[in-house]
C-alpha cells in the first residue's frame, strides 16, 4: 500500500496549508508521541472490558488520524469507537491488532507527505 492510499494527500496539504509548514512538524510530533499511548490505553481497557475509556481512546485516535488525512485508519478507530460505546468489546481484539499494526503505515506514510521529516 502506498502513502497516497493511507493518507489523503489533498486533505494533508490542506492542513499544512492552514497551520503552516513548521506548525505541521510540531503537530506531526505530539501525533506521533500520542498515538502509541492511545494505542496502549485502548489494548489495556480491552483487557479490563473498561467500555468507557475504550471508546475515549478510539474516538481520540479517529478524530486526530481523520484531521492527518488517515480517513481508513479513522475508520477502523471509528469502528472501535461503536463498540464500546454499544459495550460490545467482545467483537473488537482483532480490531485493535489491526488498528495497532497498521499505525505503522500511517506514521510512515505522514513522514513521507512530510517530505521525509
Amino acid at each position: 500500500m502506498n502513502s497516497d492510499t493511507i493518507i489523503d494527500q489533498v486533505t494533508f496539504e490542506a492542513l499544512v496549508d492552514a497551520v503552516g509548514e513548521d506548525f505541521i512538524d510540531e503537530l506531526l510530533q505530539a501525533y506521533f508521541e500520542e498515538m502509541p499511548q492511545l494505542l496502549a490505553t485502548l489494548q489495556h481497557a480491552l483487557e479490563n472490558l473498561d467500555c468507557d475509556s475504550f471508546q475515549r481512546a478510539a474516538h481520540s485516535i479517529k478524530s486526530t488520524s481523520n484531521s492527518f488525512g488517515a480517513f481508513q485508519y479513522g475508520e477502523l478507530a471509528k469502528e472501535l469507537e461503536l463498540l464500546g460505546k454499544a459495550k460490545d468489546l467482545d467483537s473488537a481484539r482483532g480490531k485493535v491488532d489491526k488498528l495497532t499494526q497498521e499505525y505503522q503505515n500511517v506514521q510512515h506514510s505522514l513522514k513521507v507527505l512530510n517530505h521525509g521529516k
